[in-house]
């Protein structure tokens, strides 16, 4: 049936169920779990502790820990990323 996927004639592209890159290395994982770590330790300081001295700070931690995930997701994958334009 066309239109739907599964004609089978043609390959699928690049993410579109084509092949995977490698997984992050081990060092890129442990990178990723440390600033995934601090974005949450952040959070909680920044909720727990600094609220009670300054707002502001704390909604200012909070933007920090905010701002940290998009980063880390970009760095865990990079390694994966420039393996795959090796092959």
């Amino acid at each position: 049936m066309a239109g739907n996927g599964q004609d089978g004639g043609a390959s699928p592209g690049p993410g579109r169920g084509g092949p995977l890159g490698l997984p992050p290395s081990r060092g890129d994982r442990r990178f990723y779990f440390a600033l995934m770590s601090v974005c949450i330790g952040l959070f909680v300081i920044s909720w727990a502790v600094v609220d009670r001295y300054s707002v502001l700070w704390a909604i200012i931690l909070s933007a920090v820990a905010l701002a940290i995930p998009p980063f880390a997701a970009i760095i865990a994958n990079a390694t994966s990323a420039s393996d795959r334009r090796r092959q």
